[in-house]
């Protein structure tokens, strides 16, 4: 059998499945998911099959009895499937004579179609077939292959027709800094983006890999110097979905973890701009991890308290330190770090509490500094602490914890 990929569109049209086993359990489900109107004609069912109809009854009927000839009656599609050859081959024979495509499990030569096995992405559908002799295992092993390839590899996915109706926002969380830590769904919307709106924090190096006429707008803050201001930023992603454009918002770690994701997507639903969320990995929890400090662990911390350094530390905040209740875990707090050292002492922190440091967390300039409180503000300065990094509070951050297996 010669054989060629067809788009086939079975939408609201009437599809016949003999069978009521495993296999036509997926073939049913799988063309039910399509739209099809799916008719399953076999004395009994298998499970999957029943739980198909208790899921999609608006999709799916079946006929408690043998397949016949007048079952092909409207159909568009056959997919012959029960467990004797004899009757799958006469049906597909009746089928060809009524001009009717037809799929036969296991005896593919005798069927004028075949199932290719799929993989979705993006917007887009792959599918493999054998060529020649059918060879399941080795289709399926090339769609798992073609699968993971959609997934991770660096592909112009972007849409070649687009309409200002089409314009949308995907608010992307980077990661923590290393490229490899952006998520298969964060690597997928910017393979399909026609703009990238960036901050200077997260995964940089992914934007040399796309393609030179994907536009790239720096909108990075420094400490005390925003050349963007948000409302700037708001209206650029407005402005850039208007066109049609798919908008990657790219920022680093997570865009609702202190990364203002909550404003830019209110701003863009007030516009009628559809917004797609892809969470990504936070700093406050990866950078502690990449350090090895276990933000909790037993015997030591059962709660993280988690908060934005630029201001004062909340009350909250405060007690978890003095009680050790909880690791406290400050962002954006490398400048105000002596304000909050100060804070915490006159509530009365142990000066002995153990502090960390975390730069750069997963990229190859990381650096980890460790000093009790008492002394953290006058490490920090010799060193030179340097944002973007995390501050860890509490037992946790004691570099012995793992190192001595305590734990409670």
């Amino acid at each position: 059998m010669t054989t060629t990929l067809l788009g086939v569109d079975l939408t609201d049209r009437r599809v016949l499945v003999a069978g009521g086993g495993p296999v036509a359990a997926l073939k049913a489900g799988a063309l039910a998911g399509d739209g099809a109107h799916v008719h399953v004609v076999a004395p009994q069912l298998c499970e999957d099959l029943r739980d198909l109809f208790a899921a999609s009854p608006e999709r799916l009927r079946w006929s408690d009895r043998e397949v016949s000839a007048e079952d092909l009656d409207g159909v568009w599609l056959v997919v012959a499937a029960t467990d004797d050859a004899a009757v799958n081959r006469e049906l597909c024979a009746a089928a060809t004579a009524q001009r009717i495509f037809s799929v036969c499990a296991g005896s593919a030569a005798d069927g004028t179609a075949r199932t290719p096995a799929m993989a979705e992405h993006a917007g887009l559908r792959v599918g493999v077939v054998s060529a020649g002799r059918p060879d399941p295992t080795r289709v399926v092993r090339t769609r798992n292959a073609l699968s993971l390839h959609l997934q991770t590899a660096d592909l112009d996915l972007r849409a070649a027709r687009v309409s200002p109706s089409a314009g949308r926002v995907v608010l992307v969380g980077g990661g923590p800094g290393a490229a490899d830590l952006i998520t298969v769904r964060g690597r997928r919307a910017l393979a399909e983006a026609d703009v990238v709106v960036t901050d200077r924090l997260g995964p940089s190096t992914l934007l040399g890999r796309l393609p030179r006429d994907v536009q790239v707008i720096d909108v990075g803050k420094t400490p005390g110097h925003h050349q963007v201001t948000q409302d700037e930023i708001n209206q650029i992603l407005v402005d850039q979905a208007a066109l049609g454009r798919t908008v990657v918002r790219l920022k680093g770690g997570d865009p609702y973890v202190y990364g203002r994701g909550g404003e830019e997507q209110a701003f863009c639903a007030a516009h009628g701009i559809p917004v797609e969320v892809v969470p990504g990995v936070s700093s406050a929890m990866s950078a502690p991890g990449a350090a090895g400090i276990p933000l909790t662990h037993r015997g030591t911390a059962a709660a993280v308290h988690l908060v934005q350094g630029h201001g004062p530390l909340d009350t909250h905040a405060v007690g978890s330190v003095v009680d050790g209740s909880a690791t406290l875990v400050i962002l954006m707090g490398v400048s105000s770090l002596a304000d909050h050292v100060a804070t915490l002492i006159s509530a009365g922190a142990a000066p002995s509490t153990p502090v960390a440091i975390v730069e750069d967390a997963t990229l190859p300039t990381q650096r980890v500094t460790r000093a009790a409180l008492g002394q953290i503000v006058l490490v920090a300065s010799d060193v030179g602490i340097r944002a973007p990094a995390v501050v860890v509070v509490g037992a946790v951050a004691d570099a012995a914890l793992l190192a001595t297996g305590r734990s409670g």
